[in-house]
């Protein structure tokens, strides 16, 4: 693997979340955009393997163990001078993630990072920071992944206020909905779970009002389309907004009908599906308890946060 950065530096990404492995192979130059070079995604669904005693299953592990490898071939194969491995809730939340970190080092040939809760949401304000610019004044972001929700706000670079809570849209489907669609029983206990952790959250960040709300995630950006907003077709630069009544609205059909249906529709991903109603269970209650009548959707998140501190760090800002 080369290690000199010159003017481009070709740099790899093996981003191991709840449901995906996700490698991003991106070409960047001094002041400019990077540049995408190659993505692959792996679905492992990581979060559905945890057991009851809070382990990562051997199934998991291994699934683990075997896309990071691919993915560190796959990169070392197009020429990244640099590789950034880092992973989330999935892997942070299981009790032997140490061990399992271990056979990732000692069999793929990757030490992968794990980010704190926090870690997260101050990389993904400073991705959303870095997408809106500072016309964007106090910003509150939102990020609705599969074991955690991310909230940050601030005026700067770095957020005043970053808090992780146990809020993931997989997470909640797996440890409150049992039926699929669930019972009306089932769906009134996650609402006011949800709120009464989302309260904590209101109070963290205090009175303070935000000159504009972002939410990140796959989540929210299928809801948004769901509710009207321009397909991904149209290109990362088409504004796309999701509103409280949008959502609302979105989430009375989306709780009657079973996720099988739900993946057949436009914006939403298969493998998510079945967890996009406790998602937007999550995204209503976070707008409604935080006074917010809408939110503008951000295509960066957590990757590009941890894509563009690496670029500074090498770049020397």
């Amino acid at each position: 693997m080369r290690t000199s950065y010159a003017s481009v530096v070709r740099l790899g990404v093996i981003d191991v979340g709840s449901n995906t492995v996700h490698l991003l192979v991106l070409d960047a130059h001094p002041g400019a955009h990077p540049w995408p070079v190659t993505s692959r995604k792996w679905t492992l669904r990581l979060a559905e393997q945890i057991g009851p005693d809070g382990t990562l299953t051997a199934a998991g592990a291994d699934a683990l163990v075997a896309a990071v490898r691919e993915a560190h071939a796959e990169s070392e194969r197009i020429g990244a001078d640099d590789l950034l491995a880092f992973a989330t809730s999935a892997v942070r939340d299981a009790t032997n993630s140490a061990t399992v970190l271990d056979r990732v080092r000692a069999e793929a040939g990757v030490d992968l990072q794990v980010l704190t809760g926090v870690d997260e949401a101050r990389l993904t304000f400073f991705a959303v920071r870095r997408w809106f610019g500072w016309s964007a004044g106090t910003l509150l972001v939102l990020d609705i992944g599969g074991g955690s929700l991310e909230v940050a706000c601030g005026i700067d670079e770095s957020p005043d206020v970053a808090l992780s809570v146990p809020l993931g849209a997989g997470r909640l489907t797996r440890e409150w909905l049992s039926a699929d669609p669930p019972s009306a029983a089932e769906l009134a206990a996650l609402t006011e779970h949800v709120g009464g952790l989302l309260d904590g959250v209101v109070a963290e960040l205090g009175p303070a009002r935000p000159d504009r709300a972002v939410a990140t995630s796959k989540t929210f950006r299928s809801l948004a389309r769901l509710a009207g907003a321009a397909p991904s077709g149209a290109g990362i630069r088409v504004p796309r907004s999701l509103t409280r009544t949008g959502l609302h609205q979105v989430l009375g059909f989306v709780r009657r009908i079973p996720s099988a249906s739900l993946a057949e529709l436009d914006g939403v991903s298969p493998a998510r599906a079945h967890q996009l109603l406790a998602g937007g269970v999550v995204a209503e209650q976070a707008l409604c308890r935080l006074k917010l009548s809408t939110v503008d959707l951000c295509p960066w998140a957590l990757r590009e946060g941890v894509i563009l501190r690496r670029l500074d760090w090498i770049r020397g800002t």
